[in-house]
C-alpha cells in the first residue's frame, strides 16, 4: 500500500496564485466581451522581452550545441564557473563583498530555492515569517511538516508570524521569543516595503544571539534606487555566519520563463547537529545539488552571463525603469483615486489599502467585475494582508496607464 505524505493534507484552498486564475477563467467564460478588456496586474510575471544581449548570447550558445567541437552535455550543478565568477564578481566584490564563486549556487529559480533550502535544515526548528508573506514560505514548511493544522484565520501552528503593518513601515521588529530559520523579503513581495540599514542590523544581532539562520528573498534587489538601502544581508557586518541569500534573474533580466536564479550559501555558515556539535552548510547544500538537480541549461546560463556585459547592464536598467515608471504611473492612479498607497518607490509592487468595509477578495471581485482588472487579494498573503491589495507594475505602459485610469474613474459603492 502507498501512502501519501499528511502534510499536503493541511493545505487550506488552493495556493493564491491559481485561485485568482480560477476567479477570472469564470469571469472569462461568464462575460467573453468583458474579458476582451481585461488587463492583469495580479501575478508579478515580467512582460516586456528579453534583454538583446541575453537572446544574442542564447543564440550562440544554441549555435554551439550543434556542432561537436563546442558541444555541453551535463554541465556542473551548481552552475558553470563563467556564470558564478560573473555573479560573484559583479553583485558582490565590485561591492566590497567578499563573497567567493564557489559560494554562489547558480539554479532555475529563487521560488525553487527557498523551498529545497529546507532539505539541508532538520525538522525540529522553529520558523519564523513575516506576515504578509510569500505564500511559497509558508506552504513549502507546510508540506515538509514543519507545521501543525492551520486555524479559522489559515495560521499555521507552530510557525512565528511576524506582523508587518503599516504602524511598522511593514518591516518586522525581532521577536523578545527565539527562532532557529527565519525567512525575510526585502525588496518585500507584496508590500514594497525596504528594510534600513538599522533594521537588518537589528535582525542580524538576533540571529547571531540565537545561533539562527536567516533565509533572505533578495529577488527584487535590483529595484532599489535609495542609495542609503542595503541590496544585500551580506552588507551587514556578521551576516556571513548567520545568513543565506536568494536572488533571481526573473525580474531584473526578464527570466521568467527562462529560469535562472542563484543562492549564496557563505563557507563560514553553520548549523547545529543533534548531539550539540556546529557543522557548515555549504557542503551540505552543495551535496543536495549535487544529488537532486542537474544544473541549469547552457545556454540560459550563457544568457544569465550577459546581463553582466556593458550592454546587458544597461538594457536590465531599461527594463528595470520601464517597470518603476510603471509603478510611478500606477501609484498617482490609485492616489488619485484617494487609496492609500505604500510600495512602488523601491520596488515593483504597490500595497494598498481597501476602502473602508470592503475585505481584500471583495476588492479583487470589485476590480474584476467593475474594471476589469486584476489585482491580488492582500489576505492571500496572511492574516495582516487582509484589508489591502497588491498591484504589480510588470506590464506594458499602455496598460499600466488605462489601469490608472480606471482606477480613478471607479465608484466603490
Amino acid at each position: 500500500m502507498a501512502f501519501l505524505n499528511e502534510h499536503y493534507l493541511k493545505l487550506k484552498a488552493g495556493y493564491l496564485f491559481p485561485e485568482i486564475s480560477r476567479r477570472v477563467a469564470a469571469f472569462c467564460q461568464q462575460y467573453p466581451e468583458a474579458a476582451k478588456q481585461l488587463i492583469r496586474c495580479g501575478i508579478g510575471d515580467v512582460t516586456e522581452p528579453l534583454p538583446r544581449a541575453c537572446v544574442q548570447a542564447l543564440q550562440q550558445a544554441a549555435e554551439e550545441l550543434g556542432h561537436r567541437e563546442t558541444f555541453h552535455g551535463y554541465g556542473p550543478e551548481q552552475g558553470y564557473e563563467f556564470l558564478r565568477q560573473a555573479i560573484a564578481q559583479h553583485d558582490y566584490r565590485a561591492r566590497g563583498l567578499e563573497i567567493a564563486d564557489d559560494e554562489i549556487f547558480v539554479s532555475d529559480g529563487s521560488k525553487c530555492d527557498c523551498a529545497n533550502i529546507l532539505d539541508i535544515f532538520g525538522a525540529q526548528n522553529r520558523i519564523a515569517v513575516m506576515d504578509p508573506v510569500y505564500p511559497v514560505y509558508v506552504d513549502t514548511n507546510v508540506m515538509a511538516g514543519h507545521t501543525g493544522p492551520a486555524d479559522d484565520t489559515g495560521a499555521f501552528s507552530g510557525l512565528l508570524y511576524l506582523p508587518c503593518t503599516a504602524e511598522n513601515g511593514f518591516v518586522p521588529a525581532v521577536p523578545a521569543e527565539p527562532a532557529d530559520l527565519i525567512y525575510l523579503c526585502y525588496p518585500n513581495n507584496p508590500t514594497g516595503a525596504v528594510a534600513t540599514r538599522a533594521q537588518l542590523e537589528a535582525w542580524v544581532h538576533y540571529a547571531r544571539q540565537h545561533q539562527a539562520v536567516i533565509l533572505y528573498d533578495a529577488a527584487y534587489e535590483a529595484y532599489i534606487a535609495d542609495p542609503t538601502l542595503p541590496h544585500s544581508i551580506f552588507e551587514i557586518p556578521g551576516a556571513r555566519d548567520c545568513a543565506i541569500e536568494f536572488r533571481s534573474f526573473s525580474k531584473n533580466g526578464g527570466f521568467t520563463g527562462t529560469r535562472c536564479a542563484f543562492t549564496v550559501v557563505p563557507k563560514s555558515l553553520t548549523a547545529a547537529t543533534p548531539d550539540g556539535r556546529r557543522l557548515p552548510l555549504h557542503g551540505l547544500w552543495q551535496r543536495r545539488m549535487t544529488t537532486k538537480f542537474n544544473g541549469v541549461s547552457y545556454p540560459v546560463q550563457r544568457a544569465a552571463a550577459a546581463l553582466y556585459s556593458s550592454e546587458g547592464k544597461a538594457q536590465a536598467r531599461a527594463l528595470i525603469d520601464h517597470y518603476m515608471g510603471n509603478a510611478q504611473v500606477l501609484r498617482r492612479g490609485a492616489e488619485a483615486a484617494g487609496l492609500k498607497v505604500f510600495g512602488g518607490l523601491n520596488a515593483p509592487y504597490l500595497w494598498v489599502q481597501t476602502p473602508p468595509g470592503i475585505s481584500s477578495w471583495q476588492a479583487f471581485d470589485h476590480l474584476l467585475n467593475r474594471a476589469h482588472v486584476v489585482i491580488t487579494p492582500g489576505s492571500g498573503f496572511g492574516r495582516q494582508g487582509e484589508g489591502y491589495f497588491r498591484i504589480s507594475a510588470f506590464n506594458s505602459r499602455a496598460n499600466v496607464e488605462e489601469v490608472a485610469r480606471r482606477l480613478v474613474e471607479l465608484r466603490w459603492s
